[in-house]
Order: C-alpha cells, then sequence, then structure tokens
C-alpha cells in the first residue's frame, strides 16, 4: 500500500478551498433579520414587537408595483380629508401591508396630528405618523395595530409634512397578518371613517 503525501503548495490550496466552504456555510445560517414578530394584538400594550433595526418602508419594486390609480377603498376624514387604499397584501412572514394615500381635498392645510393613535410613547417616537392605524377581523374578534419595535417605532410611514390644499402624501402600514382564512377587515385610522378591505395575496 502507497502513501499519497501533499506537497506544501497542496496543502494551502485545501486550507483556501475548506475556509472558503466553512464560510459559506456559515452565511447560509443567517435569519431574516428584517421580519418581525407576526403575532396578534389584542390590546395596544399587547402588540407585537419588531426587530431592533427599525421600520423600513416596504420594497414594492421587488414585489409587485403598487398601481397609484388603483382604488381598492375610499374613506373621508375631517376638514375635506380623503383616505384613498391602493393596496392590502399579505407579505411572506405574516404581515399584511396597506398602501394608501390621504389627499386633502379641502379649503386649508391640515396635518397628522391626531393619526398617530394615543399611546403617548408610540406618538412621541413616531411624530406625524399613521401609527394609530387599525384593522379589525370580525370573523375572528381580533384587532390588530400597526407593528412596531422594541425601540415603539412603527413600521408605518412618519414625518409626515403638513398638506396643502390638492397635496397628497403616500403612506404605508404593515399589520400582523389575521389567519388564512380570513381575507376581508375593517381598516381605521383616526379621524377617517371606518372602511371594509379585502386582503390579496
Amino acid at each position: 500500500m502507497s502513501i499519497r503525501r501533499t506537497t506544501r503548495p497542496q496543502r494551502v490550496m485545501m486550507t483556501v478551498a475548506m475556509s472558503a466552504t466553512v464560510a459559506l456555510a456559515l452565511t447560509g445560517c443567517g435569519g431574516d433579520s428584517d421580519r418581525t414578530d407576526s403575532g396578534a394584538a389584542g390590546s395596544p400594550s399587547a402588540s407585537p414587537a419588531a426587530e431592533d433595526k427599525g421600520p423600513q418602508q416596504p420594497d414594492t419594486a421587488a414585489g409587485d408595483p403598487v398601481d397609484p390609480n388603483a382604488k381598492l377603498a375610499e374613506a373621508q376624514g375631517a376638514g375635506g380629508l380623503t383616505l384613498v387604499v391602493h393596496q392590502v397584501k399579505r407579505d411572506a412572514g405574516g404581515f399584511v401591508t396597506v398602501q394608501a394615500e390621504i389627499k386633502n381635498t379641502g379649503t386649508e392645510t391640515r396635518n397628522s396630528a391626531d393619526w398617530g393613535g394615543q399611546e403617548s410613547d408610540i406618538v412621541a417616537k413616531n411624530p406625524n405618523s399613521v401609527a394609530g392605524a387599525t384593522l379589525v377581523d370580525a370573523v375572528g374578534k381580533k384587532r390588530y395595530y400597526v407593528l412596531r419595535d422594541t425601540d415603539a417605532r412603527c413600521l408605518c410611514t412618519t414625518a409626515i409634512a403638513p398638506l396643502s390644499p390638492g397635496e397628497a402624501a403616500s403612506v404605508f402600514m404593515q399589520f400582523p397578518a389575521p389567519p388564512d382564512t380570513t381575507d376581508e377587515v375593517d381598516f381605521t385610522l383616526p379621524t377617517f371613517a371606518t372602511t371594509s378591505l379585502k386582503i390579496s395575496g
């Protein structure tokens, strides 16, 4: 029986190859750190927490683009404001993302002071936001609040500038997804009328 010996260059090449294999294996172990807990919220204090990275607007370019002319629902608000919902979609990981636009069809400038809800810590961490929005699953008898991370930052649009007459602002909100058997929910944003939404995806 003969013993095959390796030369020094061969040993160096084998070491480099093994190091690359280990690096690839470790890279494949990483999780989706941008996803959040998808549990349902039964009360504002029980709202599910997201990861510490903070909220980010959904990348619609990576999936189906939002049609700005699509109108799934419309809700009238105070002072001539109108909320038009363009898309309500289930996302991978157990979320529902609502994409909408708020238009000022009135004659005076309007701001978002009341859209953040009544939780003081949420309002403080998310100024001029739509963090006060909720979804209600009437069949499952559950209310879902906008997701937020452990620093109380919402997964929704923030820093919305005052809307002058004729102006509009695009907004988004992410919620924990209701069960797959639920395809219709009631959507409410403070100062706007409640409207029924069909969930797609």
